[in-house]
């Protein structure tokens, strides 16, 4: 683990120091900054800047969640990251009951499902009320995007997520592209248009060079176009703008250069004052081996990704994810849950891709097949504005690999309903748990029920070893159209090269 050696700062926006594994940042409205190594390492305080930010090696807490109460908690989604979300909670000695609304069949053997959507707002207020909910862990960005957590916390029930303002980081790439640039954090340059005529306009009396369209909404992360030439960009244009493939989140086009290099996800749990940033995974974003094909909402990943040193890490918490946080605050947006950076490493350096405001699916998967530490601990300190009083997160030292499993045609269009065989067997492969991501029960028995059917993770040794273990899993499984990468992690092999 690196030692933290603090640097003069440059920007009033911006840390200089090196990172601590699991170090927080202290985040608070003040006219100075005072930047703390450890509990018993001297202080040096900076005057005349807007933020005070101190930086807390963790060797020490003043305050953890020992007590013995139990709660009732709701998680709200029907995805893999809900049953890993839900399965993590359920180990927590303060859960007492675990509901997930909606749920799928995998929640239901980890918890107790609700058949409630995810952004029925006046559905979840009523069954949380009725049913004592003390905590509720939002997932999707569907159910932020409508303010779920805005709405619980206006009734006076505890929720973990963004509100409403500060999801549109994610809901709107236009609001994520403008806030980078006023806050000095690298990201590919670009162009806003109202309309497809505008945007062809731009594409046709540009050089033929390789660009990345983007609809401004949520599009269940099938919005992107990464574009070779000009043809493949026109025909984004018509997708997103004129046959209005993602209705309203085609509104607005974002056309942008296309970065070069290889792709890395940095989560980080914040509460606007502290940040904890978490091991660096890498996502498998396009439909097919090698990277190739249409972009999916994910086709497994890993985690933790060598791509990422600890050095880049550091250069991630300090360049992009705490300036974010300055500037979301600076907009009157104040961010409190999980940050989550898509990053491009490229030779000139670390550049934004996109903003995600709740954790990643598949990464969530991995993230918590790793985390030893009490999950709702965390969620909860960040619910509560105590992030930096709780003890940093302990992770298990093996690597874990996430396979995802689909539907035939995913991601385009797919059949639900086919019956599932081999769970039991898949069960059995040690280091293994297989979340579910769109399956349901129909007659007692496991169907299809999405196009990311399964996330078969495991842990190993080695990351290897874990892939290995994944899908010797994934082998054991079958339903009909069953399809999967077969290269999840292979990337780490050339990094390590």
């Amino acid at each position: 683990m690196p030692n933290s050696v603090p640097r003069d700062i440059d920007r009033k926006d911006q840390i200089a120091s090196s990172r601590e594994k699991h170090r927080a940042i202290r985040v608070t409205a003040a006219t100075s900054f005072r930047l703390t190594l450890a509990c018993l390492a001297p202080t040096l305080v900076h005057s005349n800047f807007d933020e005070q930010i101190t930086f807390a090696a963790h060797r020490t807490h003043r305050f953890s969640y020992n007590y013995i109460d139990t709660m009732n908690i709701l998680v709200v989604g029907n995805g893999g990251r809900e049953h890993a979300l839900a399965w993590k909670l359920r180990q927590s000695a303060r859960a007492d009951r675990v509901f997930v609304a909606p749920g799928n069949a995998g929640t239901a053997l980890d918890a107790e499902n609700v058949d409630i959507p995810a952004t029925d707002v006046k559905g979840l207020l009523a069954f949380a009320k009725q049913n004592k909910i003390e905590f509720t862990v939002v997932g999707p960005e569907a159910a932020l995007a409508v303010g779920l957590v805005d709405a619980l916390q206006k009734e006076g029930l505890r929720a973990f997520g963004p509100s409403k303002a500060a999801s549109e980081l994610e809901t709107s790439k236009v609001f994520c592209k403008n806030l980078l640039r006023h806050a000095d954090v690298t990201t590919a340059d670009y162009r806003v248009f109202r309309d497809a005529r505008a945007a062809n306009n731009y594409l046709t009396n540009r050089d033929d060079t390789p660009v990345v369209i983007k609809a401004d909404g949520l599009a269940a992360g099938k919005g992107v176009f990464v574009c070779d030439n000009r043809e493949q960009a026109l025909d984004a244009i018509e997708r997103i703008g004129i046959q209005k493939e993602f209705g309203d989140a085609g509104n607005q086009i974002v056309i942008e250069e296309r970065l070069h290099g290889q792709e890395a996800s940095v989560l980080a749990i914040t509460d606007g004052h502290t940040i904890i940033t978490m091991p660096a995974c890498q996502d498998h974003k396009r439909a097919r081996d090698g990277d190739r094909g249409p972009n999916t909402g994910g086709m497994g990943a890993y985690c933790p990704t060598p791509l990422v040193t600890d050095q880049m890490l550091a250069s991630v918490e300090e360049r992009i994810l705490v300036p974010t946080i300055h500037q979301m605050k600076r907009s009157r947006r104040p961010f409190r849950g999980i940050l989550y950076a898509g990053l491009m490493v490229t030779n000139q350096g670390i550049e934004v891709l996109e903003y995600n405001v709740r954790f990643g699916d598949p990464e969530c998967q991995p993230l918590l097949m790793r985390l030893q530490s009490d999950l709702l601990d965390l969620l909860e300190a960040t619910a509560d504005g105590r992030l930096d009083e709780v003890a940093p997160p302990v992770w298990d030292t093996r690597p874990a690999v996430c396979v995802v499993m689909a539907s035939e045609g995913y991601p385009g269009a797919y059949e639900r309903g086919q019956p599932v065989r081999g769970l039991d067997e898949a069960a059995k492969v040690p280091d293994v748990k297989v979340f579910h991501a769109g399956t349901k029960m129909k007659d007692g028995n496991v169907v299809t029920d999405g196009g990311r059917v399964f996330g078969v993770t495991a842990l190993g040794s080695s990351i290897s070893a874990a892939k290995l273990q994944a899908y010797t899993a994934v082998k054991c499984i079958r339903f009909s159209g069953a399809w999967c990468r077969k290269d999840i992690s292979d990337k780490a092999l050339t990094y390590n090269a």
